[in-house]
């Protein structure tokens, strides 16, 4: 069975974005998207929460005609094109490109999920992430920590009512100064 991973930037001080939900802060040059991208094409399926699905599906679709795109980001449009997404929110009507949307319980949806897809799954957006979270369902935290500091905003963990213990995995240092911490829950 695969394992839950959630994956974000998040500032020096633990945000993921900033009180108005600004991402402009996260420096995502060409070493760091090459390596975004890399770690995209090893998932199964992505989840997604309704604010982050839709922060995607603002941009991504149409990222690979876009003349000021990046060769990473030409690249990671045709990843995202290509990876199923599961869409958790109660709002929404639909959803499109390679999406479905549900609605159920997230641990039960899990446990579907994971029967349907065997390799490895993320979670993007800290809403849902918390709730996964908080229900014990993360099994891998990769965090690309940049050196900033938001002083408020989203955080990257929810609060919690007893610690949660991890272990390192890995770590690396990109030039930009982003330094990437991988942790397995224990």
């Amino acid at each position: 069975m695969g394992r839950l991973i959630y994956s974000m930037n998040v500032s020096l001080d633990g945000f993921v974005e900033t009180p108005e939900r600004s991402l402009a802060w996260a420096n995502v040059d060409h070493e760091l998207h090459t390596w975004f991208n890399d770690q995209a094409r090893e998932m199964d399926a992505s989840l997604y929460g309704r604010r982050m699905y839709e922060l995607m599906a603002a941009y991504w679709p149409t990222a690979e005609s876009d003349p000021d795109a990046t060769a990473p980001e030409r690249d990671f449009a045709r990843i995202w094109l290509a990876t199923p997404k599961i869409v958790f929110s109660s709002s929404l009507q639909s959803v499109d490109w390679n999406s479905r949307l549900v609605r159920g319980d997230i641990g039960d949806e899990l446990a579907r999920l994971r029967t349907e897809f065997e390799g490895d799954l993320d979670v993007s957006g800290a809403t849902i992430a918390g709730e996964c979270i908080r229900r014990g369902l993360v099994d891998e935290y990769r965090l690309l920590v940049h050196p900033v500091i938001l002083g408020a905003g989203t955080p990257f963990f929810p609060a919690l009512d007893t610690p949660l213990s991890l272990r390192l995995k890995e770590q690396r240092r990109f030039e930009s100064g982003v330094v990437y911490l991988g942790y397995e829950a224990r």
